[in-house]
């Protein structure tokens, strides 16, 4: 009974960050890992975060829950959390979270005798905030969990809005001392980068974690192609939780879990019914974007005239007026999200007190998945986020008034690595050129040569990815363990072997000449790591729709050290019949070093039916020209 209870809270713990199936792909179990080493544990070495690791100063917590009126009438589920040892009179810091993913899950008897609500990795931190001194607000956002309120899209106006009111009240509590922290963990650090838009002046700092930047090309359309996985399974989960009950996949914790928590006031379940009607009127992601293929195009709903409406970009400016110290919390496989990091760290140029963090994660932080270092993480992300939260709201001398402002990790050499920008200033473009499936440093000046691929929709890069784990679909540090047999099929460009060992960290950009049988088509660029047995480390990826190729230099959302397409409709570019097209694909950002004696790879997909949308049916070919005047070539950010 006690090892079930113990797996079962384990499992529970899941809904505080993320609702996904879990995976069918066969992993090893977790005896197989659990007892390796994590090489990215913080430390006291060059290039690593400092640790701190500061003495705890309150024991135990007080909880409290109550509804919180907003503005037009519409009610907020809270929970407010103490430390239990906090003396008469103290005034303490607030770490606000808003979350749709409940609050916290109601327990069924007799596992509620058992736990004190805080589970899992998310209740250790919580925890830990709680021992430095810390108050907690958790907020069911508008719409979700067990308060009011409609959701019509993900981060409404109102519930931007709600949070200003909500920092409002803080303040005007006894046990508050007027200065308001925010973070979370993927549509919650959204949240608290929204919030930061209210230029609240008691807010003074917020990190956003594992978290789009870009609705449209983080997430939704990476290079223009639909994420038709995400979107499906993200709004089938939306919908079941705001009807407050557990996602398809999650139907077997039904023994354990009655639903989202109660608020504990007069007339609860009440209050808790009329809030599940009111969701009955949210609307579903996916069903909006299935009729999107374009960033401008509008949506189904006549609140959303665009993916732009709540895309955070749209609204980089006043972020970074904001004063707000911002710190961007990603890892390498946690789907494009690191490369929204990156994106949003190098837009914000006001507070010096910004922070950008790379580990070797998936979504949220739980796993080192290193292909060179399966293992549990062993960095301390709530010790790393205390040193940010204690130096930008207590004031206290953390490491963070004096280490670099940017940390990366190094996979393959198992390093962290500091520098003050990224991509770091010591890196330099490496050209390779692909020419007769091999990739060379020299450009091959050849004869015209074309390769085809037929593309097969069979191909399916499986569910431990990068793109699956955005939705919590990652249950172990085993990403990409099968890609060897995975990529065997596809149109290989492969190196000789390297003479010494060779870093990428960066954004990889290639260059092709394309042509279609059909006016689009889809393409996923591979970068590869191949060992002398054989051993095939998928590194990084590109995603691009052919016909969103056209880059319009007249037109910035954001700075970025990539391609610039707009993905607007008025650029669209179909490809012309028996022509080829100059493209130029950016592969998600990554920090890799390759050993003497391996080999670089790209490989190169027509589509990938595990995650992205189908264009067309079986049999249309692409083509890939070289020649001597149109080589295609990738250029690595190379040390």
């Amino acid at each position: 009974m006690k090892s079930f209870f113990k797996y079962s809270l384990s499992l529970l713990a899941v809904l505080v960050l993320d609702i996904a199936p879990l995976s069918a792909q066969e992993i090893p179990k977790k005896k197989e890992y659990k007892n390796n080493v994590a090489t990215d544990a913080a430390g006291d070495y060059f290039g690593s975060p400092a640790v701190y690791a500061p003495e705890p100063t309150h024991k135990g917590f007080d909880k409290k829950s109550m509804y919180l009126p907003m503005r037009d009438g519409v009610i907020l589920a809270i929970d407010v959390y103490l430390p239990a040892s906090r003396k008469k009179g103290e005034q303490l810091p607030t770490i606000l979270h808003q979350t749709r993913y409940w609050r916290a899950p109601k327990l069924k008897f007799p596992f509620s005798m058992f736990s004190n609500g805080l589970l899992g990795r998310t209740g250790k931190m919580v925890k830990r905030f709680l021992e430095q001194g810390y108050a907690i607000v958790n907020v069911d956002v508008r719409g979700s969990g067990a308060s009011y309120g409609v959701q019509k899209h993900p981060w409404t106006v109102d519930e931007v809005l709600d949070g200003a009111e909500i920092i409002d009240w803080i303040v005007k509590q006894e046990w508050s001392d007027g200065k308001v922290g925010s973070l979370g963990v993927s549509y919650s650090g959204t949240a608290a980068e929204f919030l930061a838009t209210n230029k609240h002046p008691n807010l003074k700092a917020i990190a956003i974690m594992f978290a789009l930047f870009d609705v449209y090309e983080d997430n939704a359309f990476p290079g223009g192609l639909h994420n038709a996985w995400f979107t499906e399974s993200w709004g089938k989960a939306n919908d079941a939780m705001d009807a407050n009950q557990l996602p398809e996949n999650y139907k077997k914790l039904k023994a354990i879990i009655k639903g989202v928590a109660l608020v504990k006031t007069k007339g609860r379940k009440k209050h808790l019914k009329e809030a599940i009607c009111d969701h009955k009127e949210n609307e579903n992601v996916h069903d909006g974007a299935l009729v999107v293929d374009c960033r401008d195009d509008k949506t189904n709903s006549e609140y959303i005239p665009s993916l732009n409406a709540f895309s955070p970009h749209n609204f980089i400016k006043t972020l970074d007026s904001s004063n707000v110290a911002v710190y961007s919390y990603s890892g390498w496989h946690d789907g494009a999200y690191q490369h929204a990091a990156v994106k949003r760290h190098n837009n914000l140029q006001h507070n010096p007190n910004n922070r950008l963090i790379l580990g070797p994660w998936e979504h949220g932080g739980a796993y080192n998945t290193s292909p060179h270092c399966r293992a549990m993480a062993g960095f301390d992300h709530s010790s790393e986020l205390l040193k940010f939260f204690d130096y930008n709201l207590k004031g206290l001398k953390t490491p963070a008034a004096t280490e670099p402002h940017v940390h990366y990790f190094t996979m393959g050499a198992e390093r962290w690595q500091s520098n003050t920008t990224f991509p770091p200033d010591y890196v330099k473009p490496k050209d390779f050129y692909l020419s007769q499936n091999s990739l060379s440093p020299v450009a091959n000046l050849i004869s015209a040569k074309v390769d085809t691929i037929k593309v097969d929709n069979s191909f399916g890069a499986g569910d431990q990815t990068r793109w699956k784990a955005v939705n919590g679909k990652i249950k172990s540090p085993y990403t990409y363990s099968d890609w060897t047999t995975r990529a065997a099929k596809l149109l290989h460009y492969e190196s000789a072997p390297l003479a010494a060992d060779f870093e990428v960290t960066g954004h990889p950009i290639i260059q092709l000449f394309v042509g279609s049988s059909m006016p689009d088509g889809s393409i996923i660029v591979y970068l590869e790591d191949v060992a002398p047995d054989g051993t095939v480390y998928h590194v990084t990826e590109g995603v691009l729709r052919l016909s969103h190729h056209a880059t319009n230099s007249d037109i910035n959302f954001y700075a970025d050290a990539t391609p610039n397409r707009t993905h607007l409709r008025q650029d669209l570019t179909p490809l012309e019949k028996e022509k080829f097209a100059e493209i130029h694909l950016d592969l998600l950002p990554v920090s890799y070093q390759f050993k003497q004696g391996n080999r670089l790879r790209i490989s190169i997909a027509g589509n990938d039916k595990d995650h992205f949308e189908t264009l067309y049916p079986d049999g249309y070919s692409l083509f890939f020209l070289q020649s001597a005047t149109q080589q295609p070539k990738i250029t690595l950010p190379a040390r």
